[in-house]
């Protein structure tokens, strides 16, 4: 007897996939990342996998985050994170971590938020001494603490600010 799994060839594949066969959901999504209807206009995504320079992550991270638009800026974030040697990955992980506790927030689910930032604010603690790439640690981690025990207060607040004025 056959021991192998059963397709039922009538049911067609939902998923929705990339030019290189991954799932992919290919509904539009708004500005905060959330999924649209298909067919309703949508903001146009990240690329991802984009290689950057940090200064180049953190510019184009910064101009998302300042457009309103932290579900893209934690892509930016990610691709960086990904590419990055140790110890610089936790820096980058830290950092979307950031962008998608904002997200959270800005989406009014104020538990996911608060964790999300204090796990970011933790992220980046380390690197307090020494900030590479003008990264304003100590500006940043105030920002993420105050927002986490006040999220609500995310509607209409500056974005964070990155590089410290002068830096990078």
């Amino acid at each position: 007897m056959d021991e192998s799994p059963q397709h039922d060839s009538a049911l067609p594949d939902e998923r929705d996939r990339d030019p290189s066969g991954r799932a992919r959901n290919a509904r539009p999504r708004d500005g905060l990342g959330r999924p649209l209807p298909y067919g309703a206009p949508g903001v146009e995504r990240q690329p991802e996998g984009v290689p950057r320079s940090p200064g180049q992550s953190l510019a184009e991270a910064q101009r998302l985050f300042d457009a309103g638009l932290p579900f893209h800026a934690h892509g930016v974030l990610e691709d960086a994170w990904k590419a990055a040697d140790e110890p610089q990955r936790a820096l980058w992980r830290a950092l979307a971590q950031l962008a998608v506790g904002l997200t959270h927030a800005l989406r009014g689910n104020a538990s996911g938020a608060a964790t999300l930032l204090r796990r970011g604010a933790d992220g980046i603690a380390p690197y307090r001494d020494a900030a590479p790439y003008g990264i304003d640690i100590a500006g940043l981690a105030g920002w993420a603490r105050e927002l986490a025990d006040r999220p609500g207060a995310a509607q209409g607040a500056p974005a964070p600010r990155l590089v410290a004025e002068g830096g990078a």
